[in-house]
């Protein structure tokens, strides 16, 4: 089954643009060799647009945007690491959106979106679910014993001093 999207950026100066994506953006990833780096986004989704009614841009156009969370964030701190951007935000409906240059010539969207992300909802790391799950099955044990544990001599003891206490 399909697990996640593969892009591609073509550029005249792909070297550059590796090292933009990896020093600029901070993208994690990983050298399969000879300095070919491969970027393992957290997330991914894909959207189908149609084409306007001068069949702009081509039937068969691809297009890559990156989102953030908090774009004004996002667009100041890509600038102090140098990132150039063509325009200022502006709100495009699905989300707040701008645009910035790579090397090599390449323009992408970076925007933040107005819609929920499925994926964006934190998820609980392997270890803490494991954890709360056998702390919720140790409380289930533990609550079970305690309804089917007979009192030791000295608890039924306290109980019949206590009721003959109460009786006087």
């Amino acid at each position: 089954m399909i697990r996640g999207l593969h892009g591609l950026f073509y550029s005249s100066e792909p070297e550059a643009l590796r090292a933009f994506l990896r020093d600029k953006l901070q993208l994690p990833h990983t050298d399969v060799g000879d300095g070919w780096l491969i970027f393992d986004l957290p997330e991914a989704d894909l959207g189908v647009h149609p084409v306007d009614e001068s069949a702009k841009p081509p039937s068969g156009t691809h297009d890559v945007s990156f989102y953030c969370d908090d774009i004004q964030g996002t667009v100041s701190v890509l600038k102090v690491r140098g990132v150039e951007f063509t325009q200022e935000i502006e709100d495009h409906g699905y989300g707040f959106v701008t645009y910035l240059t790579m090397p090599g010539g390449v323009r992408v969207q970076l925007y933040e979106p107005k819609y929920a992300k499925r994926a964006s909802a934190p998820k609980e790391a392997p270890k803490a679910k494991a954890a709360k799950k056998a702390a919720k099955k140790a409380a289930k044990k533990a609550t079970k014993s305690a309804k089917t544990a007979r009192p030791t001599k000295q608890a039924r003891g306290k109980g019949k001093a206590a009721a003959s206490r109460k009786r006087r």
